[in-house]
């Protein structure tokens, strides 16, 4: 069997990158950035009010009360026309360029108008309040992305203000299919004997379109080898990765494996993991195929160990595993010492300390203990019982990406 972190590095080295595109900053969510962000000039451009109030002289406020002639009124997207000077004050909006001559905003909520034309501010206000410099978030020029960050709303949001359309590897395309004659749709109405409905490709086209990734969907495909022929060779020619579940173990109707052979190579078949042992990677013509075993938490762990990290890889995304956290066993269990074990658990803190046990039964045709969970507590090798009280390693998988290959794999 091949180790876990030897199998997921040959993966990430195996699958291509994929082509740069200068995207719409609309559709450009959950991309990885292809090039560096240096912002092209001062965010904010100007420098301008951070409340709503009277632009004055901080040397006619350092007291009060003090009555100040108002000069004229200016929202959001004018330009005052008139300077203050001493004794004067410009009504201005939230956003508004400051006014010539002026240093200080004080907040509307301590003053009141005298008159017509003036304003009597009730509390003394420190000289430079409520002043947003231009550059003060972003200088033009300064550095504002690397390349491999993969966008966020708030990366979005950051980019929108600079006017800038990144540069990204653009969306990926997986191609999924379920394998089995005993595998019936999910809207199935009645199972026959030996019959259960497919979970596999629901769950692989959710994470995928959560992901971001536009999905191929080959649909459930019988134990027909020219029929499965037909299916991975489609898939290999429509998108950038073909993942299947199902036919990778040792039976006599498990087929992908030598499809596999016959349309492309295996570059290898079983990894020292629970579940998802019987994986299969390999190319069909230059696309890799991802043969996931057919129990369907197995699927889910070997898309998170193998699947989700190479298509971040192909997107040039630095980050491409989930974080890891620290948790203290709140039980014992046994766990098998020959592989790297992935169970499911729920956590808890308790006086600062996050705990962790077993979700539910942890066979890997359960899926209701993964509904359930949290994390994955990974139970390296070498280990075949974790005692109550132990501190262990949970890998967050309701968490974004946060550790690069090198730190994942090289450690």
């Amino acid at each position: 069997m091949r180790p876990l972190a030897e199998a997921q590095r040959d993966v990430l080295a195996a699958v291509p990158p994929l082509p740069v595109i200068e995207s719409p900053l609309h559709e450009a969510l959950g991309l990885g950035l292809a090039r560096p962000v240096l912002a092209p000039h001062d965010v904010p451009p100007f420098t301008n009010s951070a409340m709503d109030g009277y632009a004055v002289q901080g040397a006619d406020v350092g007291s009060a009360p003090v009555t100040l002639r108002l000069l004229e009124d200016v929202p959001a997207g004018y330009v005052a026309r008139a300077r203050v000077s001493p004794g004067t004050a410009i009504k201005i909006m939230t956003g508004a360029p400051m006014p010539g001559g002026a240093d200080t905003v004080v907040k509307v909520e301590v003053t009141e108008p005298e008159g017509e034309g003036a304003v009597r501010i009730l509390a003394a206000t420190e000289a430079g309040t409520a002043v947003r410099p231009a550059g003060s978030d972003l200088a033009a020029g300064a550095p504002v992305f690397e390349a491999g960050e993969r966008l966020t709303p708030r990366h979005v949001a950051v980019l929108a203000s600079l006017g800038v359309a990144p540069a990204v590897r653009r969306r990926p395309r997986a191609a999924v299919l379920s394998t089995g004659d005993e595998v019936l749709p999910p809207d199935a109405p009645v199972l026959g004997p030996g019959q259960i409905r497919d979970t596999n490709r629901p769950l692989l086209i959710s994470m995928l379109e959560r992901f971001g990734a536009e999905v191929v969907d080959l649909g459930i495909v019988g134990d027909d080898a020219p029929a499965l022929r037909a299916a991975l060779a489609e898939g290999a020619e429509e998108a950038d990765m073909v993942i299947t579940s199902g036919g990778v173990s040792m039976g006599e109707y498990d087929l992908v494996k030598t499809i596999l052979a016959e349309l492309g190579t295996i570059d290898f078949w079983k990894v020292a993991m629970q579940p998802a042992k019987p994986f299969a990677f390999g190319h069909i013509d230059g696309t890799p195929l991802l043969g996931l075993p057919g129990n369907p938490v197995s699927v889910m762990v070997a898309f998170e160990q193998f699947a989700r990290p190479a298509l971040l890889h192909m997107m040039g995304c630095t980050a491409v595993f989930r974080p890891l956290a620290a948790a203290r066993a709140a039980e014992g269990w046994r766990s098998d010492p020959a592989k790297t074990v992935f169970t499911r658990v729920v956590t808890e803190m308790v006086d600062g300390v996050v705990y962790a046990r077993r979700s539910g039964a942890q066979m890997s045709n359960v899926l209701s203990s993964l509904a359930r969970a949290d994390a994955f507590a990974v139970v390296p090798v070498g280990t075949g019982l974790v005692e109550e009280g132990d501190w262990m390693t949970l890998e967050m998988f309701r968490s974004p990406e946060s550790r690069s290959a090198s730190e994942a794999l090289d450690g």
